[in-house]
């Protein structure tokens, strides 16, 4: 099938669905997209929990030597959000199977930009480690975390996922809780592993914690938790950012495009000098940005050309908006004067 494949669509990948056999797995030379989970199913209630938590633990093995796949969903579904939301953190391929004219592209537009691209994660999505051996389907009690790599910045999706799940009996997915309860939890920014790779060799483990459906704004200490609370099937997720000191006992962590599920994926570099006061960055994209800041900046410029921004004093968030960029992929040179 591969050498097929390599001699008739060149240019086209094999994403290989129902292929978690033995030689599926160790004999393939040129797949790297592997399908981690069952299909999407639109009308089966019960398969949608059991559909995120399913490809982030087949993910722990299947992402060490494949590109685990999602599988497609409907942007316009009761389930929407929470399969998208899950599939920002993924680091996947991002598809629809959307009839024609039956589209959310309010959804639509947090995971994909105008030019067609995706703010997507470097690694497959994993469970946390607290997650690893506890049952956030059928355990009534835990939530399931998956964390993700950005360039400058982490990406931690949670859900609740109780509910449904596999029935070995009658070889389905099953409801077996009709009406699973609201469970609580608490994330931590070393949630997200390698996230001091993506830090400097000063970084003393405090992070910048921003909540996509909350739109809130955490300063974490290195050893604190941020407590969550959730219920059945609701999901949130969290852009973590390590937090780096400038000058003059200044600090600063850039978020991203804070509309996007994912979105410290639009950071493309970001940097700045000793002793001074001003941070660079390179970003793609279009929409809100935003960025603590310990104190108000004195400018923002985008390309040159300087850009009204405002600053919440309360929780020291920056944003600004950057337009549709006229060519694909483009990334934005930004300055902030501080």
């Amino acid at each position: 099938m591969e050498a097929s494949i390599a001699r008739n669509f060149p240019d086209n990948g094999i994403i290989s669905c129902m292929s978690h056999n033995t030689d599926g797995l160790y004999s393939s030379k040129q797949t790297a997209v592997i399908r981690a989970s069952d299909d999407f199913w639109p009308r089966d209630p019960a398969s949608h929990t059991i559909h995120i938590a399913s490809v982030a633990y087949n993910s722990v093995f299947l992402g060490e030597f494949m590109q685990p796949d999602w599988d497609m969903f409907h942007s316009l579904h009761p389930m929407a959000e929470y399969h998208a939301a899950a599939r920002a953190v993924g680091g996947c391929s991002i598809y629809v199977s959307d009839k024609p004219g039956e589209h959310d592209f309010d959804l639509l537009k947090k995971i994909v930009l105008p030019d067609g691209s995706l703010l997507r994660a470097q690694l497959p999505g994993r469970p946390t480690k607290d997650c690893l051996f506890t049952d956030p389907a059928r355990d009534g009690t835990n939530l399931l975390k998956l964390w993700n790599l950005n360039k400058h910045t982490g990406v931690l999706g949670v859900f609740n996922c109780q509910g449904a799940g596999w029935c070995r009996v009658d070889k389905k997915n099953l409801i077996h809780d009709s009406q699973p309860k609201t469970i609580s939890g608490a994330i931590r920014s070393m949630d997200v592993d390698y996230l001091p790779e993506i830090a400097d060799e000063n970084w003393d483990g405090d992070s910048i914690v921003y909540s996509h459906r909350g739109g809130e704004l955490v300063c974490l200490p290195k050893s604190a938790a941020l407590p969550i609370t959730l219920k059945a099937r609701e999901y949130e997720v969290f852009t973590i950012v390590p937090l780096k000191w400038l000058s003059n006992d200044i600090s600063f962590a850039p978020i991203g495009l804070i509309k996007m599920f994912n979105s410290g994926g639009a950071i493309s570099a970001y940097w700045f000098y000793q002793n001074t006061s001003t941070v660079y960055l390179k970003v793609r994209g279009c929409g809100d940005f935003g960025a603590y800041c310990s104190v108000m900046p004195e400018a923002v410029y985008v390309d040159s050309t300087e850009t009204e921004f405002s600053y919440q004093e309360e929780c020291r968030l920056i944003s600004f908006t950057l337009r549709v960029p006229e060519t694909e992929l483009y990334l934005w040179d930004i300055r902030i004067k501080i």
